[in-house]
């Protein structure tokens, strides 16, 4: 399995599916799809793990688990829609935590990572950081390289303070968060290319003071710098 980069006919099969999102028009499609969009993102699997381990980057990427379906969960939704319109994975951190993913849909293909919807008590857990461990947060988050890659780490947030942090917290802003995530936007020739792999491996890399951090809050303070 070698990944060549994706194509510009499976960006249009995307587009197509998201002005025909029904099973009569996918199902005769199904092999069309398996060969533009599965099967390439699991090689892109293939060639991210490769990439992680040489690299010593902590993240897993697995072909067979790392891909989300393409079928949407609609029990407990209004859209009935049957069908995502992007393709993604995911990959979590060695050992739980955060993780970091790619999407790829028409007009918007981005990688990323951090923290959505995490658990009660590690959402407990990064306020506690924020204020017990501020100078290792701001390390992390202040890092030169993920700045450059990322910006800021941003999230669904709440419209107050939680109750038991002080209204005026010089960082309200972080305490206010209920996800703790980060994503830069990639462009059509990133997607296109066979150096894709690469590219997103660099991305993981230079997010990795920021993956550190959070993955401390599950367990033992881990470093937040350094290989």
């Amino acid at each position: 399995m070698t990944f060549a980069g994706f194509s510009r006919e499976a960006v249009q099969f995307l587009a197509e599916l998201a002005a025909n999102n029904e099973r009569a028009w996918f199902q005769p499609r199904k092999a069309e799809y398996e060969r533009l969009l599965k099967h390439p993102l699991e090689e892109l699997c293939v060639a991210l793990g490769e990439r992680f381990a040489a690299r010593d980057i902590p993240l897993v990427a697995d072909p067979a688990r790392s891909p989300f379906r393409i079928y949407r969960d609609t029990r407990f939704s209004k859209d009935k829609s049957p069908y995502k319109t992007h393709v993604a994975a995911s990959f979590p951190w060695v050992g739980g935590g955060p993780g970091g993913y790619f999407s790829l849909g028409p007009g918007e293909i981005s990688v990323g990572g951090g923290m959505w919807h995490p658990e009660p008590s590690l959402l407990a857990a990064w306020r506690a950081a924020v204020v017990e461990r501020s100078a290792d947060v701001h390390a992390a988050l202040g890092d030169p390289g993920f700045v450059r890659t990322f910006g800021l780490v941003d999230g669904d947030r709440l419209k107050r303070v939680p109750v038991r942090f002080p209204a005026d917290h010089p960082d309200a802003d972080l305490l206010k968060l209920k996800d703790v995530t980060f994503r830069r936007l990639l462009s059509d020739e990133d997607a296109l290319s066979a150096n894709l792999p690469d590219e997103l491996a660099d991305s993981f890399a230079t997010a990795l003071p920021v993956l550190r951090l959070l993955a401390s809050l599950a367990g033992p303070p881990t470093p937040v710098s350094g290989a």
